[in-house]
Parts: structure tokens; sequence; C-alpha cells
């Protein structure tokens, strides 16, 4: 019995110590792919959040009724993610560590499984190894979001071995009274399924079909003739019907109804063929699909982070030869049903239904050893075994008819594989995807049973030594292609530059697209731009791909290339808010202020409904009218600019930060004249973010035009001691150090400023002013130079240039400088003034230099 027990535990332990060092190079794996927006992004990942939120938003943080949601429900990996957050924050090794551990487990749990289905050692092992080293999972745990899949598939298995145990205590006189614990069991663990994720729910399905057609065995014709309902012997299988449809249809009632009963909404770049004219495409595609998934779990040498995007070109003719792998598919299938009928036609019922042997009863017949169901025909069994015919490897109960338990095997495993692809497959409803390898997680189940139980007839069938030897290293050698490919797959997914990069071959657009968005944030602007421009030749059509080409000219300060890309990106996305924020922003910089009023506009009425990220969409829409608040500021339309603000306050979102908006009402009521009332909204944006800087600012400079010069000083130094690398600090408090005649002083901050960041025009022009008053005129000199090269249309600009090259002695360059300010200001008395000064000091050189 001791013995029985660790052969038993042997397999399990082996699956599970393999899928713990596959994965630990993971551990060290930053965050990847669509880790961003479902844990970095995600507020419902913060303790601040209240916690019933997870249960109304979907798995991004987005509320399920919005019809920007991906409707994907999954409550109980958010909890999972908000643990980790509560110890970790955003380290990305708790997170990890959590899907490698949970990998393990779920490891584990199979290999029990495969033993009860399988009953063979060697079958086992070979199940339990392949689930372990299977490529196809390496998304599943090498990506945070996998986690999903990981506990969906934990929760799945579970809820299959509850039934499994109510059906065999269900025939039990002496133990069919406990058999509601296991119902129970049931219904928690799938209820646990469909909250991890939707795709569990097919456990349901999978136990009906084992009570069905392997615990009893039932003929296709008893069903077409609905005996099953009539006939007594039936009478228990009834009842582990209708529990699970009870279950099944509760549940997704309750998911539609937390859904919003409306379906998601996907871009037709998700799934192509959905948005195809032609039925015989999407027929022929998404028949087509189902066999290239089988072909990814039986050679996964070809992998990929996205499947979208064409990267699976359509199937759009009968003469496609892809077409002859779905007729192999379904071919295969009709002879795995025509193998599974005929045997159930031809198999004994099942012990319960009255064979000769020893029973209780109730035709029942138990193992005394364990309380398992035992197979008929027990003595012929140990005759076989003591004459040394059964398999080696042949520890546990082997079944009287091995035909019978292949059928078994068979009818599970296809359960298994089917079942759970159903809701991917697009036959029923359209997904988001075209391929998903998470998807495949719950499926390589069954699969890995089949490679198991065909491992085994391999070696039964080889009589000779060496042939069985040739079968367990051709097993050894598919595990070690298996665990090497999982390894090196493991470390495309440390980071998102080499995971995109492993894309490139398989979606060209997603992988250039997306290695750009990692390279300009390295600060590789030049390899970045040529990714953008890479992923543009190959989809041109991808509105985030142009933003993203947007802001990497902006900041170039190639603002015209920049004007064009947002304008494509709205070409081809209309709803993008992001790029109608910037087009406004950039085109008042031009000083286009009227058109930059109406993009503005135009964008804070956007209409949103459909798009992913809705609280981005929102933030950008109030930004908006942020902006145009600004720009009325400035035109000194304040009536305006204070109506445009309080609309935004009245439509701004829970989650947009309201501290900006209040600042910027003190701004508009301070330069009214209105200091109190502008003191309230500057303490009202304090009161919302004490470390808010602007504020701190802005009530400096209040203090500053009361003449309470102390106490602005005060809160200068305050803004600098929450954030000391803040150029913006530095320039305002060389103003005021300037406005009060420390000029000393003055030059210092203006220095400092000038070093902390890229200086704008006015950080130029200020600082030349100090220099000039500070006698350090060549500095002043380089300084309007450089303010001039921002900003040539500024008369202003130029008439300073003027003015100290004049004073630096480069009379020529200053009557240049004097003139272009005259140009576009012709009547610009000090212009003129000093040029005429240089003309008359030119002349007298001219005079003294004559002979």
């Amino acid at each position: 019995m001791l013995r029985r027990r660790q052969n038993m535990d042997c397999p399990v332990l082996a699956a599970c110590l393999v899928s713990l060092c596959l994965y630990l190079n993971t551990l060290d794996a930053d965050f990847a792919y669509d880790d961003s927006r479902a844990i970095q992004k995600n507020q419902d990942l913060l303790p601040e959040t209240p916690l019933l939120n997870i249960f109304y938003d979907d798995f991004w943080g987005t509320p399920l009724t919005h019809s920007g949601s991906h409707k994907s429900y999954r409550p109980l990996c958010v909890l999972s993610f908000r643990f980790n957050y509560a110890f970790g924050k955003l380290n990305p090794w708790g997170y990890h560590l959590g899907n490698v551990l949970l990998h393990a487990v779920v490891t584990a749990v199979f290999t029990c499984l495969a033993q009860k289905v399988l009953k063979r050692t060697f079958a086992t092992y070979v199940a339990g190894l392949f689930f372990a080293a299977h490529p196809i999972h390496t998304e599943a745990v090498a990506g945070i979001v996998g986690r999903a899949d990981i506990g969906a598939c934990l929760f799945f298995l579970l809820t299959f071995l509850s039934y499994m145990k109510y059906v065999e205590y269900r025939t039990s006189d002496q133990l069919a009274s406990h058999r509601w614990i296991y119902v129970v069991s049931v219904y928690v663990f799938a209820v646990a399924s469909l909250l991890t994720k939707e795709q569990a729910i097919a456990v349901l399905a999978v136990c009906a079909t084992y009570d069905v057609f392997v615990f009893h065995r039932v003929k296709l014709q008893e069903i077409l003739q609905l005996q099953i309902f009539t006939m007594s012997h039936f009478r228990g299988l009834c009842e582990g019907l209708v529990l699970l449809a009870t279950c099944g249809i509760s549940l997704v009632a309750t998911r539609i109804y937390f859904m919003g009963s409306k379906p998601p909404e996907f871009a037709p770049s998700d799934n192509p063929a959905s948005d195809s004219n032609s039925l015989m495409t999407r027929l022929l595609t998404y028949h087509f699909l189902p066999a290239l998934n089988i072909w990814l779990l039986l050679c996964p040498s070809v992998l990929s982070f996205d499947w979208s995007m064409e990267s699976v070109p359509l199937v759009e003719s009968l003469s496609d030869y892809r077409n002859i792998y779905t007729i192999i598919m379904y071919i295969s299938i009709a002879l795995f049903a025509q193998v599974i009928i005929k045997q159930l036609n031809q198999s004994c019922r099942n012990p319960i239904l009255g064979l000769k042997s020893q029973m209780n009863g109730n035709g029942v017949q138990h193992n005394t050893h364990d309380g398992k169901l035992n197979p008929p025909n027990q003595k012929s069994r140990l005759i076989r075994r003591e004459s040394g015919s059964s398999s080696d490897s042949d520890e546990l109960d082997a079944p009287s008819s091995f035909t019978e338990n292949h059928c078994n095997v068979l009818i599970i495993s296809l359960a298994i594989i089917i079942f759970p692809f159903i809701p991917a497959s697009n036959l029923f409803f359209y997904v988001g995807f075209v391929i998903a390898e998470r998807i495949l997680y719950i499926p390589s189940m069954g699969f890995c049973l089949l490679i198991g139980e065909g491992a085994e007839v391999l070696y039964n069938m080889c009589s000779s030594p060496s042939r069985r030897r040739l079968v367990l290293l051709a097993v050894a050698v598919i595990l070690m292609l298996f665990s090497a490919k999982t390894v090196c797959r493991n470390f495309a997914w440390h980071t998102e530059e080499k995971l995109y990069a492993s894309g490139i071959k398989v979606n060209p657009a997603k992988a250039w697209g997306n290695l750009a968005n990692v390279w300009n944030e390295q600060g590789r602007t030049s390899d970045a731009e040529e990714a953008y421009r890479n992923a543009l030749k190959h989809r041109g059509n991808m509105a985030d791909v142009h933003y993203n080409l947007g802001i990497l000219l902006q900041e170039q300060k190639r603002v015209h290339e920049a004007l064009e890309s947002y304008q494509r990106a709205i070409h081809y996305r209309p709803k993008l808010s992001m790029a109608h924020l910037n087009l406004g922003i950039l085109t008042a910089q031009f000083g286009q202020n009227e058109n930059a009023a109406k993009i503005y506009r135009h964008c804070a009425d956007l209409d949103t409904s459909g798009l992913k990220d809705p609280r981005l969409h929102e933030a950008t829409k109030i930004s908006c009218l942020y902006n145009l608040g600004r720009l009325y500021t400035e035109e000194e339309e304040y009536q305006v600019a204070l109506s445009v603000y309080e609309e935004a306050l009245t439509r701004r979102p829970s989650h947009y930060a309201p501290q900006s908006l209040y600042n910027m009402m003190g701004e508009v009521y301070s330069k009214m004249g209105d200091l109190v009332t502008a003191e309230r909204w500057y303490r009202k944006a304090l009161k919302s973010k004490p470390d808010h800087v602007p504020a701190h600012l802005t009530i400096a400079k209040l203090l500053q035009k009361k003449k309470l010069y102390e106490e602005a000083e005060k809160w200068f130094k305050k803004a600098s001691d929450i954030d000391s690398m803040d150029a913006s600090i530095d320039h305002h408090y060389a103003q005021f150090l300037t406005e009060t005649g420390r000029h000393i002083e003055a030059e210092g901050r203006y220095r400092s400023a000038l070093s902390k960041t890229t200086p704008d025009f006015e950080l130029l022009f200020n600082a030349a002013n100090a220099f000039r008053q500070n006698s350090k005129d060549l500095d002043a000199e380089d300084l309007y130079r450089k303010a001039v090269s921002l900003k040539p249309e500024l008369p202003s600009a130029h008439m300073n240039l003027g003015a100290i090259l004049h004073i630096n002695g480069k009379l020529a360059e200053a009557e240049r400088s004097y003139l272009s300010a005259l140009k576009l200001k012709p009547d610009d008395s000090m212009t003129l003034a000093n040029l005429q000064k240089l003309r008359n000091l030119m002349s007298s050189l001219e005079r003294k230099g004559s002979p």
C-alpha cells in the first residue's frame, strides 16, 4: 500500500518540480505587453479604490457597463493582483512569483487528474511532464495577465475532480448522503472559475460529458430517444445533469447581468475576418483557425505575443492550400467520434447498471482499499499481471479492457480540448483576437492526456526492449525540445524590447510599433522613428503609431511633421482624443489661437463611447477644456475662460484630479484683480493636493503682488523643497528676486533653471535680461540668439538681440537685428531710437577711421 502511494506521488512531484525549474528565469522579468494596462494603470489595484469595484469593473479597470469595456470579468484575478500590490506595490517580482507558483500547483493537480483518467504510471508521467514543459504555456506564466488563465484552469480542475467524486458517492448506499458536500464543491469551484476567467465555465460541459459517456456509457441511440430521462437506472445521471444545468444557467445569467447585457466592441484590426464582407472568407478563416491552434499544440515552433492585424492571412477562397488542414482536422474529429460511438455501442454498461460481480444490493461494485468503483473481470487482470504481459511501468490499476479505457481517455481529452475552446472559436460570436496562446492553457490539458495515452499505447505495442527504449528516447527528446523552447521563450518575455523584437516575423506592424515605443522611452529617438515608419510601411492606418510618431517629432521640434502625424492619426481614428489635444497645443504654439480653440472645443465634445481605456479619453477631454481656458486667459477673455473652467469642473470625472483647474481659476481671478477670490482658489488647489507645485508658485506670486515679500519667498522655498529639479520653480523664484532687486541671486536661479531643462523662449529671454543687467553681456548675447531661434516671429526678441550686440560692439549684426525687428513691427519707437543711435555710432566710427 505504501509503495503504491509513493508510485502515485512520483509523477505529481516530478511534473511540479519541472514546471518550477522551467519558469524560475521569469522571476526577474519586467512587466510586459498587457501588464501595463491591467496592473500598472489599473486603479482597482490601489488600496484607496473600494474593493467592491473589482466586481463592477472589467479586467482592465473599466466599468463593465461602459461601451468601451472589454467585458472581461475576472474579479478574483484582479483581487490576486491587488494582493500583490498590497505587499510589493509595482515590483514585478512578486507578480511573477505568484504566476510560477500557481502554474506549479495547476501542474500538480492536473497530474492527479491524469492518474485518475490514464490509470498507468508511464502515461501519467508523460502527460504531467508535457503539461509542465509545453511552450504554449509561456505566455500565461511569463505574462502576468496570464494569471487569469492559470487560476481559471486550477478551478476548472477542482470542479471536475469534485464532480467525479460526486458521481462516485452518488452510486453508493453508504456514501450517497455525503455527495452533497461535493455538489457544494462543484458549485463553489465553478463560480470561482467563472470569476477568474469566463472560459472556465466550460468545465460544466466537461462534467456532463464525463457523467453521460464515461461513467454511464450512454449510447447515442439512448440520447436520441430521450431514454436518459425515462429509464430508472439513469436517475442519478438526471440528477447530475440538472445540477450542472442549474449552475450553468445561473452563472451565465449573472455574467450577462453584470456586463450590462451588451457584447463587447472590437476593432477590425483585432479580428480582421469579423470585418470581412465575404461570408465565405469568414467561414473558411474561422474553420481554419482551430486547426492552426491544434498545430500550435503539436508544434509550438512559432509563438508570438500578438496574432492580430492579419498576422494570420484571411482564407479567402476554396483554392487556398490551408483548407487542407481544416479538412484534416474535421476528418480526424469525425473519426474520433465514430470510434467513440462504436465503442459505446459495443461496451458493457458501467458496473452500476447490473454487471455480475461482487456488488452491493444496488449493483455497485467497490474497491475495498480506496473506495473507488472497480472495473469488471478483476480475476483476468490479476492473471495478466502475474504472467508479466502488462507494462513494467504499470503500477497503477489497469482496466480490464484497454480499448474501453482508450475510449474514456479520448472522450475526456476531446471534451477538455473542445468545450473550453468554443468561446474563442468565433463560430458562435466574434471575439477580440485571432489567436491567443493563453487561451490554449486549459485545452492543452486534453492534448497532454492524449499524448500520455498515445505514448503508453506505443510502449505496450513494442515487443522488444530495444523498441521500448526507442519510445522512451523519443518522449525524452520531445520533452527536452519543449523544455528548451519554453526556457528560450521565457527570456523573450523578460523585457518588452525582447518580446516585441521576437514578434516581428509574425506581426511586424504591431511589433515594430510597440518596439518603437520602448526605444523612444529609452531615448533612442532615431531608432524609434525608424521603427514607427517600419510599422506604418506594413500597416499605414494605425492611428496609435501616427500619434506616437507625432509625439516623437514634436519633442524634436519638428512641429510641421508632428502636425501631419496628428492629423493622420485623427483621419484614421476620429475619436482619438489625445491626438486632438496635441494638435490643438501645436496649433496654439503657431499663434493660430482661433483654430486651436476650435480643436480644443471639438475634442472636449467628442463622443468617445466604444473606445478602450475610457478613463484616459475622458481625462483628455477635460485637459482640452483646461487648455482652452488657458488660451482665453492669454487673450484676456477672462469671463469666457472662467466659464470654460467651470464647465471642466462640472464635467470632471472622479479620477481626474481637480487641483490644476482650481489653480487656473485662481490665476484668472488674479489677472482680473480679485486677489481675495484668487487666493481662495489657490488654497482649494492646495487642499486637493498639498504638494501641488503650481499652487505654491501662484500663491507666492499673489503675495508678491501684495508686497508681502517675506511670505512670498517662503512659498517659493516650499515649492523648491517639494521638487528641487523643477526648473519652473527656479524661473519664477528668479523673477521674484529680480523684482526685489536681488540681481546676483536671480542670476544664480536662472543658471540653475537653464541647467535643469531644455529652456523655452520665456526662460531664455528673462535669463538674458538678468545677465545683461548684471553686465554678463556675452552670456546674455548667447541666450538672446537662442531665444530668437525659437521665436523668430517676435519683434522684441530681435530688438533685444540687437541691443546686446550693440553693447558688445557687433554693430553690423546689431543693425540687422534692429531691421528684422522693424520689419515685424515698423513703428516701434524704442527700436527706431536704438537703430538711430547705432547708425550715429557707426557714422562716427567711420569718420574717425577716414583719413
